[in-house]
């Protein structure tokens, strides 16, 4: 049997294509409200999961954030919005990698577990090196559900065995080759690289480094 040819690329958002924007977004909202990192990391990761699916808009999910550890919620037309913005860093390797496989006739995709101000703050950016965009507040599923990866299979238009995923979970990849995707787990741009070499895909040895091009 002949080895199937990669055509597309699918790429996780936060950890992948920019540093994790976790520990930022922490960090800033817990000093918005004044509360204990700690105390606020666990709450909010309680109500992020229907956050991150659009299930409730931003002003509930601060409502029940609030509520819990006893501060007033926030005046801030988008709290998140700004704690996003604030923490937003990209890998410029990763974009210069999407924006080359983009260029030389690859399909490209981004598969992300994220919230709404979010998305409006990445749709600001203007990128154009994505064919495809998945964002779970949109699609109202999340990783490492199949759900979502049928989605994005469908708006590739591809068969999964022509398709690489990219994430920094091994727990979203395991679920990618569960529906028999190719998977890569982000450890850096440089293994990443390699990684697609294995799959027969060309990229010059100069690529990192280069500032990408929007």
């Amino acid at each position: 049997m002949a080895p199937v040819t990669i055509k597309s690329v699918i790429f996780d958002f936060g950890g992948v294509l920019i540093d994790d924007p976790v520990p930022g977004i922490v960090r800033y909202c817990a000093d918005y409200l004044k509360a204990d990192p700690d105390d606020f990391r666990r709450v909010c990761w309680k109500y992020a999961p229907e956050f991150q699916k659009g299930a409730v808009a931003e002003d509930v999910f601060w409502r029940k954030i609030c509520s819990e550890l006893g501060k007033e919620q926030p005046r801030s037309a988008s709290l998140w919005s700004e704690a996003f913005e604030s923490a937003y860093s990209e890998k410029e390797d990763m974009f210069a990698l999407a924006s080359f496989l983009h260029g030389n006739g690859y399909k490209t995709g981004l598969l992300s577990d994220t919230e709404k101000p979010s998305v409006r703050f990445f749709l600001s950016k203007k990128y154009d090196m994505f064919d495809v965009l998945v964002f779970s507040c949109v699609e109202g599923e999340i990783k490492p559900g199949k759900r979502i990866y049928e989605i994005a299979l469908q708006k590739i238009g591809l068969r999964p065995e022509e398709t690489i995923f990219i994430d920094d979970k091994s727990a979203n990849i395991r679920s990618a080759i569960d529906m028999n995707m190719n998977g890569i787990v982000f450890r850096n741009p440089m293994q990443v690289m390699m990684d697609l070499r294995s799959f027969s895909i060309d990229i010059p040895a100069g690529l990192l480094g280069k500032r990408y091009c929007r």
